[in-house]
């Protein structure tokens, strides 16, 4: 979805028991390596809790639901901005199907073992230290 001429980027804070989930990325080449919270574009005519799920079918192979927007959001490339969404898996379990050959769960004392990709820190921070609050999120 573009919203004067800047395309939002949904990315998802996948929540579990106080710890986060983190995607290695395959490609593009100047990406393949670092870590990311997965997600993707928002394509016409979807939110961005419509994209999110959508997204983490696609690259996770899970059903899962947007629970609340990370406040801020993060200019990408230009023309680009990362939005988050705190999530839950309602079924499955992930596995890295597109973009992706690694996925980590994280405690919010080890986030730093990862390398993220730098406009993902801040809300894989926010989203981690809310995780640390509430306990398990896991249905």
């Amino acid at each position: 979805m573009t919203t004067h001429d800047v395309t939002v980027v949904v990315g998802a804070a996948v929540l579990d028991h106080g710890r986060l989930l983190a995607a290695r990325r395959s490609a593009p080449p100047e990406l393949a390596g670092r870590w990311e919270l997965p997600g993707g574009k928002l394509e016409a005519g979807e939110t961005a809790p419509q994209a999110l799920i959508r997204e983490l079918r696609e690259e996770l192979g899970v059903e899962a639901e947007a629970l609340e927007r990370v406040p801020g959001e993060w200019p990408l490339k230009p023309g680009y901005v990362l939005q988050v969404w705190t999530a839950r898996i309602l079924s499955g379990e992930p596995r890295p199907l597109e973009d992706h050959d690694e996925l980590r769960w994280l405690t919010p004392d080890r986030l730093d073992e990862v390398d993220w990709l730098d406009q993902d820190r801040p809300a894989a921070a926010w989203a981690a230290a809310r995780a640390a609050d509430r306990g398990p999120t896991r249905g």
